[in-house]
């Protein structure tokens, strides 16, 4: 199935379909699983029916349905690209690149750093 050409409104339907296919192949009833999810029967049933829902309801029911390990498959654990590798030289990244500032590398807290500070002593940094 081309999830890229369908709306958000037919990609929770379909996963509201393949949610409902996975508790009648379980024979679990409506009842059941939101009993055994800590959610209301009509939370489940907007879900079953593709209509939006929170992120904590869906966790629950997958859940109780056996399929929560099945989003490792939506979003794989990534590791740093080979060029990170060669940059970090072994360390651990801490944090993204933030905003560039004209004529400082991306990175070089010292040099932001010091700049920042003497553009306080100047009263030209911007207030945060």
């Amino acid at each position: 199935m081309n999830f890229e050409a369908m709306s958000e409104r037919a990609v929770l339907e379909e996963l509201g379909r393949r949610l409902q296919d996975a508790r009648l192949n379980a024979n679990l009833a409506q009842a059941e699983v939101a009993r055994k999810a800590g959610v209301s029967r009509r939370a489940l049933q907007n879900l079953e029916r593709g209509r939006v829902c929170t992120l904590p309801l869906l966790i629950r029911v997958l859940r109780v349905l056996g399929k929560l390990q099945q989003l490792e498959a939506l979003l794989p654990e990534t590791g740093p690209s080979p060029i990170q590798l060669a940059k970090l030289k072994g360390r651990e990244r801490q944090r993204a690149t933030g905003l560039r500032r004209a004529g400082v590398p991306a990175g070089d807290a010292r040099v932001t750093a010091a700049a920042t500070q003497a553009g306080r002593r100047k009263g030209t940094a911007r207030e945060h």
